[in-house]
């Protein structure tokens, strides 16, 4: 994968990569004053370079001095200086030779080997604003001036150029906008996003833990399995209404596998491998080329097809530690996978189950915007041209078929074949890519696969790839941070918290618990001699859906006056219509 700062060089030089919009130059232009201002304040500083992102900007730096939070008033004071004295922002050619000089004078080495990495033909350009000068393509707003609603948010590490033998830089990450009022609109998501961050709530609600004796593989507790399981559940329930066959395949397979299936050759570099009894093995990154040699074991009739395999099989992918995050980048995990093996005249008909199987998912969980897109061939494929079109011509056809809005992803498809990409926006509108359906020609191909076809002859089974809440651990991740931790009742790892007042009330609390239990609900009794407050809060910061306080009044009833998390109590019922009421709210959907 290219690094950041070689996707910058082809932003550089290539005239095909579309313009910034004006939102993108606005933060691009802050980029620079901010590195303005840092060598205002550190000449000693080194710049490397600093492109705008898809929520604001930042610059790789080197020098002597650690940056910290401390440090970020100082910096947008300077900022707010720049901007005010308004500099253009103004654009000059320069020879080769010319900016080399300019830069080496400068002690900018990071600049100098960036001019060497730009090919010989390509144009270079200056951007000088005031005594600031920058190797940039552009374009900038007008003047400086233009950058007045920003904010420093987070400084970090970076490798130069993405490796890790080279220097490490401190890369300081800020934000832009056109108005202060959009800003303080930014500002306030971004708060609440900590609030959300899936690893604080992970521990808050005893749901996960990560310990250092195994990097980014997470510890799930008793209440986080529950959640998992519950998950996959749902899957299953799925499986059974979309007939699905589940399998079980090996973790550990000889190399030859993946060098038979190309993954070798593509993923060698993030899988974990040993050496045993001097044959070399890999640990399974996926689950595809294990059931291409479980389909082969058998011979296959045209009758017999398709044949739906679906995988909850344990996969690890070696992550650099740099780029693990939580549960949503991590080195071991399990995803809703299966491969269909179909005929060719049978392909729309999967690829459009395939699609209402991921809609329905995402409707299940509550996710209302779907962004779907098509990736198509990438420069790096296996396989004809020809059978890359029709590939591609039979996932927009479906699409289409069904009245299904989509973007096309130029050259993101996988090395064996195109995809359909299904994401989803959180409560805070951030994008999650989560389902995908893939179609692979290659891989029948590799392995030989093969069924009889009705004239008695050999033919190619095509094989769709496909996963709909993706990784489980980073689906709970996303999930966990779009809910705040309040789980839909039917996936709360406790449904229901049982709170007597006094001892006087635990028997009619006991009766209630095994009424609950019986159907199947997930409940605690919390009997401490505790202030009835106490109680309320700690099942409250546990995000329990039900909690049922229990005094005078419901054991006189024989019932109960169901309060939400949310602080809601309702009307007093009777025990049996609110455990019918809440088995139903509670069942898993499907």
């Amino acid at each position: 994968m290219a690094s950041e700062h070689d996707q910058e060089i082809k932003h550089m030089i290539d005239p095909s990569v579309p313009e910034l919009s004006k939102l993108e130059t606005l933060r691009h232009s802050a980029a620079h004053v901010m590195a303005d201002a840092i060598k205002q304040l550190w000449p000693d500083a080194k710049l490397a370079f600093g492109p705008h992102t898809e929520d604001g900007f930042y610059y790789d730096i080197q020098m002597d001095h650690r940056l910290s939070p401390d440090d970020f008033p100082a910096i947008e004071d300077k900022m707010k200086a720049i901007a005010k004295a308004r500099h253009p922002f103004e654009r000059e050619e320069v020879s080769r030779d010319a900016a080399r000089a300019l830069f080496e004078a400068a002690g900018e080495d990071f600049k100098v080997e960036t001019i060497a990495s730009i090919p010989e033909d390509a144009t270079l350009t200056l951007y000088r604003s005031g005594d600031f000068v920058d190797l940039c393509r552009g374009p900038h707003v007008k003047e400086t001036g233009a950058v007045r609603a920003f904010k420093l948010l987070r400084v970090a590490g970076a490798y130069w150029r993405g490796n890790e033998k080279g220097p490490m830089l401190q890369r300081l990450y800020g934000t832009a906008f056109a108005d202060k009022k959009q800003l303080k609109k930014h500002l306030a998501a971004l708060e609440e996003a900590k609030k959300r961050d899936h690893r604080k709530l992970g521990v808050e609600l005893g749901l996960f833990h990560f310990d250092p004796i195994a990097p980014a593989s997470p510890f799930f507790t008793e209440r986080g399995a529950t959640i998992y399981n519950l998950l996959q559940e749902y899957v299953r329930k799925l499986y059974r209404k979309y007939d699905y066959g589940e399998v079980i395949t090996p973790q550990i397979f000889d190399m030859e596998l993946f060098r038979t299936s190309g993954h070798y050759d593509h993923y060698k570099d993030n899988m974990f491998s040993s050496e045993i009894d001097n044959r070399e093995f890999g640990v399974k990154p996926m689950n595809c080329p294990g059931h291409c040699v479980l389909y082969r074991q058998t011979r296959k009739s045209y009758r017999e097809l398709p044949i739906r395999m679906a995988d909850f099989g344990r996969l690890h992918r070696y992550e650099r530690a740099g780029v693990t995050h939580g549960l949503t980048r991590v080195r071991t995990f399990c995803q809703d996978d299966a491969h269909v093996f179909c005929r060719l005249d049978q392909l729309e008909q999967e690829i459009e189950s395939v699609t209402s199987m991921i809609l329905e998912t995402y409707e299940a969980f509550g996710f209302e915007d779907v962004e779907i897109e098509i990736s198509t061939r990438p420069d790096s494929y296996l396989g004809e041209l020809e059978t890359w079109d029709r590939a591609e011509k039979a996932l927009a056809d479906v699409l289409t078929r069904q009245g299904i809005n989509y973007a096309i992803n130029e050259g993101d498809g996988a090395f064996y074949g195109p995809k359909i990409d299904f994401g989803v926006r959180d409560a805070l509108r951030r994008p999650w890519q989560l389902g995908t359906c893939q179609l692979d020609f290659q891989l029948p191909e590799r392995f030989k696969l093969e069924y009889v076809s009705a004239d008695d002859a050999r033919a190619r089974p095509v094989m769709i790839h496909r996963a709909m809440l993706g990784s489980l651990e980073r689906f709970f991740g996303v999930y966990l941070e779009h809910t705040a931790g309040k789980f839909p009742t039917w996936l709360a790892p406790v449904q229901i918290a049982i709170l007597p007042i006094t001892d006087a009330h635990a028997e009619w609390a006991r009766k209630v618990e095994a009424a609950c239990k019986a159907a199947g609900l997930r409940v605690t009794t919390d009997d401490r001699s505790e202030k009835l407050g106490l109680k309320i809060r700690e099942a409250t910061l546990l995000r329990v859906p039900y909690m049922l306080v229990l005094g005078d009044k419901e054991v006189e009833a024989q019932g109960v006056a169901p309060r939400t998390r949310d602080g809601k109590t309702g009307a007093l019922e009777s025990l049996e219509d609110f455990v019918a009421r809440i088995a139903v709210e509670g069942s898993v959907p499907g």
